[in-house]
């Protein structure tokens, strides 16, 4: 059955794609990810050289340039094939297009390149504790000193927390309320301090953990764009990236659906199909319409995107409705093959944990709703008091 999100048929990328998962098999490394974390260098490197890490990134800059689009279909195949693991892998550079985009021409050389080649690793660290998804609240600082800032802080809740080679920091520059900038920071020097946390419910290969900054000399070439001007910077990015996300949760989702669809209809319970009871078969088809729907609302969104349109609220929406959708299919998957269901002898138990993260990660669904809402009630100036 297809969807929304599908690739148009005979898309040579979508055979493209399917040869390098079957080649580098990684539903079953995937899999291995979950038992034993660890972030996995050498399928990041094939994926740079193959061309899948950075599919909206400008050819000048080794991306493929793909629409938004195209890029959100790719991703929801590559999930639906393999996973989240390799789908979110593949979105990294998208997750760094304030390096990308902001950074100077030594720097692209220097790490945006061979990060889309899948040559050196950078993280996004803008989570601290306390602050969570509240931006103003951040606390990390960076005060100029010469040619150099020193920055200090603490980021939480941060993928790659020991593996990244560098990551993009964000911290207030100036007395509060002070504008949030960014920062390229390799993670190897004096004054760094980083930890990885227990083991998360799912998504264990990112390996989140906490970074501790202290005194940390990050030179004047490394801020990337504008003082104050980070979260600027970041806000299209997590508009682009939730619809993305929504594209990737809805593939795993559809990959368990179809499997339980087919193990419903092939077996027996109390003397019939399993398929002709109705407290099966019912969940099953409501579960469809809800992830057919979520499919064309994401599809509407990313085209909408990729025409460059104002559509944060849609996104927001999307990321959330995705999530949920998702989340309801994955459980039925879980329950509808029983015993089995529930242990790791079948993906659907993983699939779920990892798409568990996606009401919380990259803006929780309480704040998705919230800038949801301004699309409905725009921000007005305040009156004079």
């Amino acid at each position: 059955m297809a969807t929304a999100l599908d690739l148009p048929p005979g898309d040579p990328l979508g055979a493209e794609l399917d040869a390098f998962v079957a080649a580098h098999d990684l539903p079953a490394r995937a899999a291995a990810l979950d038992r034993a974390p660890a972030f996995p260098r050498a399928e990041f490197r094939a994926m740079g050289e193959a061309g899948w890490l950075g599919l909206t990134v400008p050819p000048e800059r080794g991306g493929r340039g793909l629409p938004l689009a195209t890029a959100g279909r790719l991703l929801y195949r590559l999930a639906y094939r393999a996973g989240t693991a390799f789908a979110k892998l593949a979105l990294q550079p998208e997750f760094c297009s304030v390096l990308l985009e902001h950074g100077d021409a030594t720097l692209q050389t220097e790490w945006g390149r061979p990060l889309v080649g899948g040559r050196r690793l950078v993280g996004n660290q803008l989570t601290e504790p306390g602050a969570g998804a509240d931006a103003q609240a951040l606390g990390a600082t960076a005060r100029r000193d010469g040619d150099d800032y020193l920055l200090d802080g603490t980021k939480s809740e941060a993928a790659f927390a020991t593996d990244a080679d560098a990551a993009i920091v964000y911290a207030r520059v100036g007395e509060p309320p002070g504008g949030i900038t960014a920062f390229l920071v390799p993670q190897e020097g004096p004054g760094i301090a980083r930890r990885i946390s227990p083991v998360d419910l799912g998504e264990r290969w990112q390996r989140r953990g906490s970074v501790e900054y202290r005194a940390v000399r990050v030179p004047l070439r490394h801020r990337l764009g504008e003082e104050g001007a980070g979260f600027a910077y970041v806000r299209p990015e997590l508009t682009r990236e939730r619809a993305l996300l929504a594209a990737i949760y809805l593939g795993v989702a559809r990959a368990s659906w179809e499997e339980t669809v087919a193990h419903v209809g092939g077996r027996r319970a109390f003397g019939r199909p399993l398929s002709d009871q109705e407290a099966v078969a019912f969940p099953l088809v409501e579960d469809a319409a809800r992830l057919d729907a979520a499919a064309l609302y994401v599809a509407q969104t990313l085209d909408r995107l990729a025409r460059g349109e104002e559509a944060e609220g849609e996104a927001a929406s999307a990321k959330w409705l995705a999530t949920e959708a998702a989340l309801t299919a994955l459980d039925h998957a879980i329950q509808f093959h029983g015993g089995r269901g529930y242990s790791s002898e079948l993906p659907h138990e993983r699939r779920w944990r990892d798409v568990r993260s996606g009401a919380i990660a990259h803006g929780p669904s309480e704040v998705m709703h919230v800038v949801a809402a301004r699309r409905l009630w725009p921000r007005r100036p305040r009156a004079p008091t």
